[in-house]
């Protein structure tokens, strides 16, 4: 008995010692760029580099709201993200029950091209969308950054997976008390995947934040732009502010650091069941 209680506290141990060194892999980048936004500019770039600052210096995290324009910046980055994961999260919900509960002539098929678009790299659609959003004169605008991206084929089939696996005798049950197809979806199937809804929210909201291409290609007034694009504008030709980069860097992660902190549970829930049923 003792030597098995030795084996489990050995193998413990063991655990927690690789959790621990894979935890500090993922925290050392956060903490390099803290530490980097705490250095001046000729520390920042010094050969040998310095792991501490010999210097505290908190001058950077101003710096940032003064070199551009910071604070609408950010704002362009909420409107983007709110914008898009809130379409995700109608029209993929919409479409993944109309393929999961539904039945019409070539669903399937229709179903096939819909996955068919993941196959397509994403740079490939951006001079269709360019032209479109240029025609509907949406260029240097809000609307210019999140429309094209209030739809997935990846969130409908992640969310048509989780409706798959939902028990029919409950659509059967509501029927027979006189509930309609809407009825069903919005008051009885949508709660029922709120794991997989926190999931996708969490994966375009990331994703969203992040992205840098398309900004960039539709929104060229600095005012316009999200803070994903902004931070481009910190590198210089012959030199590059380093700790003011770190600084605004380390500011637009923690939007997204809370929302993950916050959906948590719910996202590695979604992740976990998402291919429990094909």
């Amino acid at each position: 008995m003792r030597d098995r209680l030795r084996r489990v506290d050995g193998g413990a141990v063991t655990t927690h010692i690789l959790l621990s060194l894979g935890a500090l892999v993922m925290v050392f980048p956060f903490l390099w760029q803290l530490l980097t936004a705490l250095k001046t500019l000729p520390e920042a770039v010094h050969v040998p580099t310095t792991f501490l600052p010999q210097e505290w210096n908190w001058a950077s995290f101003e710096e940032v709201f003064t070199a551009m324009p910071y604070g609408e910046m950010l704002g362009n980055s909420v409107i983007n993200t709110v914008g898009r994961t809130a379409g995700q999260l109608v029209f993929c919900s919409l479409a993944a029950y109309a393929f999961a509960r539904m039945r019409f002539r070539g669903k399937n098929v229709l179903f096939a091209l819909f996955l068919s678009v993941l196959l397509v790299p994403s740079s490939l659609l951006i001079l269709p969308q360019y032209d479109i959003i240029q025609r509907l004169g949406l260029l240097n605008s809000p609307p210019a950054l999140f429309l094209p991206g209030m739809f997935s084929a990846f969130g409908t089939f992640m969310l048509r997976q989780f409706f798959l696996a939902l028990p029919r005798e409950l659509e059967e049950a509501a029927r027979i008390d006189g509930a309609g197809p809407f009825r069903i979806f919005w008051s009885i199937m949508l709660p029922l995947i709120r794991p997989a809804l926190a999931a996708l929210a969490v994966i375009t909201a990331m994703w969203s934040w992040n992205d840098l291409l398309w900004p960039l290609v539709v929104n060229t007034d600095p005012a316009k732009m999200p803070i994903s694009a902004g931070l481009t504008s910190l590198e210089g030709q012959f030199e590059t502010n380093y700790p003011v980069m770190m600084a605004g860097s380390l500011i637009a992660s923690l939007p997204m650091i809370l929302l993950y902190l916050f959906l948590q549970r719910h996202f590695v829930q979604g992740i976990a069941q998402s291919g429990t049923k094909g």
